[in-house]
């Protein structure tokens, strides 16, 4: 009984242990089905993003195409309009030249055109000012109508439809220019602009010889006012000089009669010193001599202390004027060498008296080790004791 109770129980555990495996295997397909599914969802939504991407991609290249398209389209537009203004005011030019040209009196009668024009178009704008109200509703029912319209184009749209309308503005605005610049020539034919310009060709001829001759006549003119202006002057120095030079004669006069007296004071000091002069001289001319030997020429020479000087003199002014001639670059140089000599002669006049200096203690140094050395009398000196310590 007991082997078949325990049969029946490993029967029921074994029973228990298939239904759980069964569960987790049930458990295992969903979750293998689960993951299936979720791996064929991913799949699906990234070749959906894929070909979203690749959709979007080619929108924008296509876009971006169109952008350059319309880019060149509003250069070439731009270019062809600041043409057109070139022209313009080209023709601006020409209009004022051949109104300017043309006869007064046509020209007041076109004044006066314009003016009773601007009348009539004041008129014409208080009558338009009665009818703003209406046309204002109607504008803005019409703008409403094109934002709404606008905000439903797509950006590609609304790039071409700007430049469109800026070209149109454009043109229209130059279309305006032009209609308002439209008037009535006096010139209707090219006859009479060469029979004008031929008349104004010699009027400038005749102003240009008019003009030269003008300019010869106020040259000789100039030349007539300085003359006149430097005689005048000539007149007023000879006024001023005449008293000048009276004063100078006298200043003359006087300074004879001081040379005289100073001479006569020379030649009486001259008798009572000529000894001492003498002594003087000779003294000088030995220097010169001197001089003159160790500058000029070593020599011996019959020059007088006079030539001697002059040689000097002359040897001096030549050095200076060779100093002046030498470049800066060489002045430079030169003064680079005197400071390295001198550098160098500071330094060995250094070492010298270092050298001086050590032989003088080693002298000292010498004597005092052959001196004699003194013997010390009486006891020698012994040193302290040290207390004993008591224990």
């Amino acid at each position: 009984m007991t082997k078949k109770s325990e049969m029946m129980k490993m029967d029921e555990i074994i029973a228990k242990e298939e239904r759980k495996l069964e569960q987790l295997a049930n458990a295992i397909e969903r979750d293998n089905q689960k993951f299936e599914e979720f791996l064929k969802d991913h799949e699906k939504k990234a070749v959906e993003s894929r070909t979203l991407f690749e959709r979007e991609d080619k929108s924008k290249q296509e876009k971006n195409i169109e952008i350059e398209k319309l880019v060149a389209e509003t250069r070439a537009v731009k270019s062809e309009i600041s043409k057109f203004e070139e022209l313009l005011t080209d023709y601006k030019i020409y209009k004022e030249f051949l109104f300017k040209i043309s006869p007064s009196v046509w020209q007041h009668k076109q004044v006066n055109k314009t003016l009773k024009a601007e009348v009539v178009s004041e008129e014409d704008g208080q009558d338009d000012h009665n009818k703003k109200p209406q046309e204002m509703a109607t504008g803005n029912c019409l703008e409403s109508k094109l934002s709404n319209s606008e905000k439903e184009l797509s950006s590609i749209k609304d790039i071409r439809a700007s430049a469109q309308s800026d070209t149109l503005v454009k043109n229209c605005e130059v279309d305006f220019d032009s209609s308002e610049d439209e008037a009535e020539l006096y010139f209707t034919e090219p006859q009479q602009l060469l029979n004008l310009m031929t008349e104004l060709t010699d009027q400038n001829l005749s102003l240009i010889l008019n003009s030269a001759r003008v300019k010869e006549e106020l040259r000789k003119l100039r030349q007539s006012i300085t003359t006149t202006k430097r005689e005048i002057e000539e007149e007023e120095e000879e006024d001023q000089i005449f008293p000048m030079i009276n004063e100078m004669k006298q200043n003359i006069v006087r300074g004879k009669e001081r040379g005289l007296e100073l001479q006569q004071m020379v030649q009486l000091h001259e008798t009572l010193s000529t000894n001492s002069q003498n002594a003087m001289l000779e003294a000088l001319n030995e220097k010169v001599g001197e001089v003159h030997c160790s500058c000029v020429d070593d020599r011996k020479t019959n020059f007088n202390t006079l030539e001697k000087v002059a040689n000097i003199k002359n040897l001096l002014i030549s050095l200076l004027e060779s100093l002046v001639s030498i470049p800066e670059e060489k002045l430079q140089k030169i003064k680079k060498i005197k400071d390295s000599e001198k550098r160098s002669r500071q330094r060995e006049e250094k070492q010298r008296d270092q050298e001086e200096k050590q032989k003088e203690r080693m002298r000292r140094y010498q004597e005092r080790t052959l001196a004699v050395s003194k013997k010390v009398n009486g006891r020698k000196l012994m040193p302290r004791c040290l207390p004993v310590s008591q224990s």
